[in-house]
């Protein structure tokens, strides 16, 4: 008896010294070589994982910043304090660059649009697809306020307030994801420190927008005409600032008829 547990404790040792060769030569004959700089890019990056940088997480993007296939500051979310980490690792100079903010170019709230019929259903802004008219408001380009940029927002920085999303810019990273998921493509990028925005999408003509919203965009080019940097156009019956032009000054703002450039804040 006392034999056959010697024996047996015997081969069940040499089985597990044999295994831990096997699997130490294995894992050095098979070991992935991990990039330092790749780890440390990714250890400085700020973790989100948002894909907002247009790779798959925060992992993508530092193996694509160690291969130099993108850009140091290419992290939204970090903005120019990780950027600047990440060019001190990959031993270059950070090229400067403006923060971004997501805005909602619609201000037709429950007060200010005006509704075709009521809608009672799902409550989510892309499958207004499959309903008549693309939604109950007359402005076909107008926000549906159902809230499906809310529930994509990693960042608690945008909400429907009235019947419309409304983006608070200081919690905003510029991931992108709201952009990504409004179906009217409401939503854009503009510089935070951009001073006036169109507040409306529609490419209407006038009298078609009058009807639809109390402050929709009509093309009048009172706006470019009253601009002493040239700094607005008017395209396809909607006004567009150019912000790189834009000083500020407020004058389109004052002369639009229908409120629809407002101040970004």
């Amino acid at each position: 008896m006392a034999t056959g547990i010697l024996t047996a404790a015997l081969v069940v040792g040499l089985v597990g010294i044999f295994m831990g060769l096997f699997l130490g030569v294995a894992g050095i004959k098979f070991k992935v070589e991990v990039d330092e700089k790749e780890e440390a890019v990714l250890a400085a990056l700020p973790g989100n994982n948002c894909g907002g940088c247009g790779y798959a997480g925060c992992s993508g993007l530092a193996a694509a910043i160690a291969k130099g296939e993108a850009p140091v500051n290419a992290c939204p979310v970090g903005g120019e304090a990780v950027g600047a980490k990440i060019a001190a690792i990959m031993g270059v100079e950070a090229e400067s660059s403006e923060r971004k903010v997501a805005f909602v170019h619609c201000q037709g709230d429950c007060d200010k649009t005006h509704n075709d019929y009521v809608y009672c259903g799902s409550e989510d802004c892309r499958m207004m697809s499959f309903v008549p008219g693309g939604g109950p408001k007359s402005c076909n380009s107008g926000c549906l306020g159902y809230g499906t940029c809310v529930k994509a927002c990693p960042f608690d920085a945008i909400h429907v307030v009235n019947g419309i999303a409304v983006v608070d810019k200081e919690k905003c990273k510029a991931c992108g994801k709201c952009v990504a998921v409004c179906p009217k493509h409401l939503i854009s990028l503009i510089p935070y420190s951009a001073k006036q925005v169109v507040a409306c999408s529609s490419t209407d003509k006038g009298p078609v927008t009058m009807k639809a919203c109390d402050t929709g965009c009509i093309g009048c080019s009172l706006c470019v005409k009253n601009c002493p940097q040239q700094a607005v156009k008017v395209e396809n019956f909607h006004a567009v600032i150019d912000h790189e032009k834009c000083v500020g000054c407020g004058i389109c703002q004052e002369k639009c008829p229908k409120k629809s450039i407002v101040v970004n804040e």
